[in-house]
């Protein structure tokens, strides 16, 4: 019979991308595994037709910590070879199994979320987060932009924005998007490109300004299909421009350029991962804050320009 190994990972998108490179370390480290994942509804799509898993279980968060007791009635039957936990709950600890790594706060060194992760499952490089389309991804992302790119004035470059945080204070006006948009439709660097912006159902307010400025060249992928198909409208894009949020780091995890912007949060730790990634934040000493309403046009379209000056290759 083959390993059992049980991933218990997190239920944003955004940390569960960081930890993403933790399944192909499994499969190193248990060789044949099948691999069960258990992680917030949202991102479970990431894992579907990721290596070596044979299920998800979405975690809907219920009062009194009803969701771990469904899944430890979900576990309880399997001999696990191996349980991964990082959100560091007892659960690892009630379930049979012949080893555990478990996070704890004692990990929390300093180190970027991604070297953290790594250390913990004991790896001894970086583990690259990785995003794990699938054709019915690319088909559900080209069936949303594909018309939308024949409808406008030519193919162009695709620029994709995420004018969407979940967090108080992560976002960056919607009204400045808008004027982002404006800015870079002057640029000659920017001649013929689309401007896309991707984000959930209840997104629609913050990229509203962005795509009404945008007119004709604008590409709508704002609650259009479920995080693994925002992804591949993503990897459609030349460059990523986003508030610090899940997307940013799907973006980055795909390789595409990505410029994520920061307020009142620790952009050297949580910043996007990989070298072709940046970032602009209110206050750019580390350690120091600001508001990101500090953030001004003038400042993310000089790191825009940047960011397409670095990487782009048209």
């Amino acid at each position: 019979m083959a390993p059992q190994v049980l991933f218990v990972t997190s239920n944003r998108i955004g940390d569960c991308v960081i930890s993403s490179g933790v399944i192909r370390e499994i499969a190193r480290r248990v060789p044949g595994a099948q691999i069960t994942v258990a992680c917030g509804r949202p991102p479970a799509p990431f894992f579907r037709s990721a290596p070596g898993v044979v299920r998800v279980i979405p975690l809907d968060k219920r009062k009194l910590a009803g969701h771990w007791l469904d899944l430890w009635r979900e576990a309880r039957n399997t001999r696990w070879e191996l349980v991964v936990d990082i959100r560091g709950s007892a659960l690892a600890w009630l379930l049979p199994a012949r080893r555990r790594v478990v996070y704890s706060r004692r990990w929390e060194t300093g180190q970027r979320k991604v070297e953290m992760v790594s250390a913990l499952m004991g790896a001894t490089t970086p583990l690259d987060p990785e995003i794990f389309l699938d054709d019915r991804a690319r088909a559900e992302a080209a069936a949303v932009i594909d018309p939308q790119l024949a409808a406008g004035p030519g193919p162009g470059p695709i620029l994709a924005l995420a004018p969407i945080a979940h967090q108080p204070g992560k976002s960056w006006p919607a009204d400045r998007w808008g004027e982002l948009v404006a800015r870079l439709q002057a640029e000659p660097r920017f001649a013929g490109w689309r401007f896309m912006p991707v984000g959930g159902p209840g997104d629609r307010p913050p990229a509203t300004p962005a795509l009404e400025t945008a007119g004709a060249q604008g590409i709508d992928f704002v609650g259009k299909g479920d995080i693994l198909a925002s992804a591949a409208a993503i990897d459609r894009a030349a460059l990523f421009v986003g508030n610090d949020s899940g997307l940013m780091h799907v973006a980055a995890a795909l390789g595409r350029p990505t410029l994520g912007l920061f307020g009142p949060t620790e952009w050297w730790l949580y910043g996007p991962w990989g070298p072709r990634t940046d970032t602009v934040a209110s206050n750019e000493t580390r350690g120091r804050f600001a508001p990101i309403d500090d953030l001004t046009v003038d400042h993310v379209r000089a790191a825009v320009l940047r960011l397409h000056d670095r990487h782009f290759r048209g």
